[in-house]
């Protein structure tokens, strides 16, 4: 979707205070449509995703699953940008990580062109693998190739919200960047037989869009979602753009789709990751909190298990650390292709 096609203007929460539909709203909030659209319109040069994560309820387990329409980290899209506008459906992705016990997880993230893409609005293929909302469901079935060591990755995993959303969020201050909680709290159960994994567990749902690329928009961000002890999930974020003052959110969302804006405050430092030295910060540093597990330590992006108290109350989660101005060097776009193949 163009972002910058849009007409509504953002709702102020004053504003959506006085209809009576919502209070304590965020800056720079919209309404969107309470549905997941997989044929939404893409920018040339920019990007639609589809994200979801999940954590075991043994708390042992995890996955993440980010589905493209312009691969925001691909380094074939943005060698392709170099000539001029590109139309993103060349370059869609499926990734899909399952993380074990200890230090074993499975990789996949194979690139494919248009010519193996097939969307709608409830559904999505893309090569052998495919997305699909049948209004209270969203099923991912995988089938897709490990890498580095080549392996089967085959299954299921089934994403149940407690409901669909109608918020949608502005990121940057030029309004190119739009983030859409779609189900920040769901039921999540992950079915792979030839892996031997099956579980079930917490999970979250969103969507990221954008009309340009994201090395564009963004020097770095962190971002944290937690399900708390009580039910709701809480939601930090902190986007950077040059030369700008940080794009705080402090969010809480209720399992029937409600959204409250608490006081945003400054990130603290967390650890660097072990081996590529990637700064990561808590957005939120009022609150105690504490890194539980690395779960990807790359060169320009870090992905955690985290716990936080907010308010008292504790909470278990996803945190993730992105660095766009280390994905642009040269020497990690070199590296990419190892991890994400492209099959045309």
């Amino acid at each position: 979707m163009d972002v910058d096609s849009r007409s509504e203007g953002p709702t102020t929460a004053a504003a959506a205070a006085a209809d009576g539909s919502a209070t304590a709203l965020p800056p720079r909030y919209e309404r969107r449509a309470a549905d997941i659209d997989f044929a939404a319109r893409v920018a040339p040069g920019g990007y639609l995703w589809w994200y979801v994560d999940a954590v075991s309820d043994d708390g042992r387990e995890a996955l993440t699953l980010i589905v493209f329409v312009g691969s925001v980290f691909s380094p074939y899209y943005a060698r392709a940008r170099n000539g001029g506008a590109v139309d993103a459906e060349q370059h869609c992705a499926f990734n899909t990580i399952l993380y074990g016990p200890g230090t074993r997880k499975r990789w996949s993230m194979t690139e494919r062109s248009a010519r193996q893409l097939e969307r709608s609005r409830h559904h999505y293929r893309l090569g052998p693998s495919a997305l699909h909302w049948d209004g209270r469901r969203l099923t991912a079935d995988v089938n897709e190739r490990c890498v580095p060591m080549p392996r089967r990755m085959q299954g299921q995993i089934r994403v149940t919200p407690s409901t669909i959303t109608e918020h949608s969020l502005l990121l940057d201050y030029r309004g190119r960047h739009r983030w859409n909680p779609l189900g920040p709290l769901a039921e999540v159960e992950v079915d792979f037989p030839g892996l031997g994994v099956h579980w079930s567990g917490h999970g979250y749902l969103d969507s990221n869009e954008g009309s340009e690329p994201l090395a564009d928009g963004f020097d770095s961000w962190d971002w944290a979602r937690l399900r708390m002890d009580g039910g709701d999930c809480a939601v930090r974020y902190e986007a950077r753009e040059h030369g700008r003052q940080p794009h705080r959110l402090a969010l809480r969302f209720g399992a029937d789709g409600s959204i409250t804006s608490e006081q945003p405050s400054a990130s603290a430092p967390l650890p660097p990751t072990s081996i590529w030295r990637m700064n990561r910060r808590m957005p939120g540093a009022g609150d105690p909190h504490q890194l539980l597990k690395t779960l990807e330590d790359t060169p320009f992006y870090a992905r955690s298990l985290i716990a936080a108290n907010i308010g008292g109350e504790r909470g278990t989660g996803l945190h993730e650390s992105l660095c766009m101005q280390r994905f642009t060097r040269s020497w990690v776009q070199t590296l990419l292709p190892f991890r994400m193949p492209r099959l045309a």
